[in-house]
Order: structure tokens, then C-alpha cells, then sequence
């Protein structure tokens, strides 16, 4: 089945019900059009993400490298980001829902963080990404009282703070100055502890007032890092996260050599066309 230029899907992302998970815009388009188009059109969906996907002509299978099926960027309202998770993942429900992704078949797609597959098996997309080991850090000034934290564990990653705090019930309360937060110099916060309830590893929140993204309901990228992390903590490599905002989502990480396998299932819950 071809791209129809300019179709869109909005998906709900890390859940299989509709109006919980992270949503994102996901829009096919047969070329790229201008960067300040894409952009606009990622504030005008205002979601936490909007992805664009366009076909590649398979010319670049060099040297083994995987057959390259389509290019993708993605997009908040405020800027373009180099990955997003859920978002990916959401592009994987609309490429399946179009028979370009069948049960048990993976693509792969060209990004500003590399190639990534994206797999299916069933009602659930897998996502191949880079890991993103974190290091000790000292806090900058003043991020701590920005999220209302008296203390943590800092950590950061390529992309972000990650602070691991004591229980989980401080993790569901934290209530933090936005304004603050986007004073400071990074895409995003992510803080988490292990979690509580049984058949759940760790839960987190993540919020990137910077990127223009307040908070995010689930973040792919995010677990990327939470996963090399708890990896370590557990000694396993088989994890599930639980992003603990109010849409909530479960996210199954698995850590592998360099890279980290995200999985979860998403629902379509409108589409269009667009005509601007």
C-alpha cells in the first residue's frame, strides 16, 4: 500500500486504551517539506509529538547494511528533537494498520540518532534504539528546589538528568516550578524509584519544559536511559518501567549490547488528511 501525502494519524502510544499513554501525531508524506512547515504543523496537532514519515527509494543497502524503508523525524510543538519513542512507536501502529508491517516483520528507519527497527509480534511494537548509559553528575543549581526534591541520586544521560529518589510515593507527588526547569541546561529531567506494586520494576515521571513539553505522559527515549540504569540495579536485563503520570503507561525494556529493546502496544484513536 503507497503513502498518501499528507494523511495523519494521532495514536495513543504505550497503552491499549484509547485517551491513556502518550499520544502523538503521526503524518505520512511522499517528500520532505520545508523544516518551518513540519514545524508548524507539529504546533498546530500541539501534542507532545508529532512524527513525519517518507518513503525511502532502497538505494543505500552498502555493505550489508540493513535495507533502509523509510526516513523519520519527529517534532514537539516547540523544536525538533533527535528521538522520541513513543512516537516511533505510534508510527510503528499506523505502518502496521496499513499492511506495511506485518505480524512478525520489522523496518527500519533512517533518524538524527542512527538506523532504528521497528518490529511487530502481534498487537506489540518493538522499538530497536541506542542505550543511553547515564553518569554520576553534581545537580546544577537549583534544579533540585525546581522539582521540589530535597535530595537524590543524579545521574545524566546523553539527553537528560536522570535523579533516582527513595519511593515511589515521592515520585507520584513531585509538583515542579516549569519556569524553573526550563531555565536550566538540559532537554529533560526524568526522576524514578523502584516501584511498588508487583509485576512493575521501577516507575518514573519525566517532564522537558525546555522542548516544550511540561510534562510527558510516557517517554520512550527516557528508558533508554532508566533502562541501562535499573539494569544494573537488578542485575537483569528484563525490566518493566511504569511512567506514573495521569495518562500512565507500561513500558518492557530490554537491555542488549549497546542498544535497548523497547516494547508496548498503541491504539489508532483518530485520522485525517491534511490540506494546508
Amino acid at each position: 500500500m503507497g503513502v498518501q501525502d499528507g494523511q495523519y494519524f494521532v495514536v495513543d502510544a504505550f497503552t491499549s486504551q484509547p485517551f491513556s499513554g502518550n499520544p502523538a501525531a503521526v503524518m505520512l508524506l511522499d517528500h520532505w517539506r520545508a523544516d518551518d512547515w513540519l514545524q508548524d504543523v507539529a504546533a498546530e496537532f500541539n501534542l507532545s509529538e508529532t512524527v513525519y514519515l517518507v518513503p525511502s527509494c532502497h538505494d543505500n543497502n552498502e555493505n550489508d547494511a540493513p535495507v533502509i524503508d523509510f526516513h523519520i523525524r519527529w517534532f514537539t510543538p516547540a523544536t525538533e528533537v533527535d528521538l522520541c519513542g513513543h512516537a516511533t512507536l505510534a508510527a510503528g501502529k499506523v505502518l502496521a494498520s496499513l499492511g506495511r508491517l506485518p505480524d512478525a516483520s520489522s523496518v527500519h528507519v533512517s533518524s538524527l540518532s542512527g538506523v532504528l527497527e521497528i518490529a511487530r509480534d502481534g498487537d506489540a511494537i518493538g522499538l530497536d534504539l541506542p542505550a543511553d548509559p547515564p553518569i554520576r553528575s553534581d545537580p546544577p543549581a537549583g534544579m533540585l528546589s525546581a522539582l521540589g526534591i530535597d535530595q537524590a541520586e543524579v545521574w545524566r544521560g546523553k539527553y537528560d538528568y536522570l535523579l533516582v529518589v527513595d519511593n515511589e510515593q515521592i515520585v507520584r507527588e513531585i509538583r515542579p516550578d516549569f519556569r524553573k526547569l526550563a531555565s536550566l541546561n538540559s532537554r529533560g529531567f526524568i526522576v524514578t524509584s523502584i516501584a511498588e506494586a508487583d509485576g512493575i520494576d521501577f516507575v518514573s515521571r519525566f517532564f522537558g519544559p525546555a522542548a516544550g513539553i511540561d510534562e510527558d505522559p510516557v517517554t520512550g527515549s527516557a528508558h533508554c536511559c532508566l533502562g541501562e540504569y535499573w539494569a544494573q540495579q537488578f542485575g537483569r536485563d528484563r525490566l518493566v518501567g511504569h511512567q506514573v503520570s495521569r495518562r500512565g503507561g507500561i513500558v518492557k525494556v530490554e537491555r542488549g549490547d549497546g542498544r535497548v529493546r523497547l516494547t508496548g502496544a498503541a491504539v489508532i484513536v483518530s485520522h485525517g488528511q491534511w490540506v494546508g
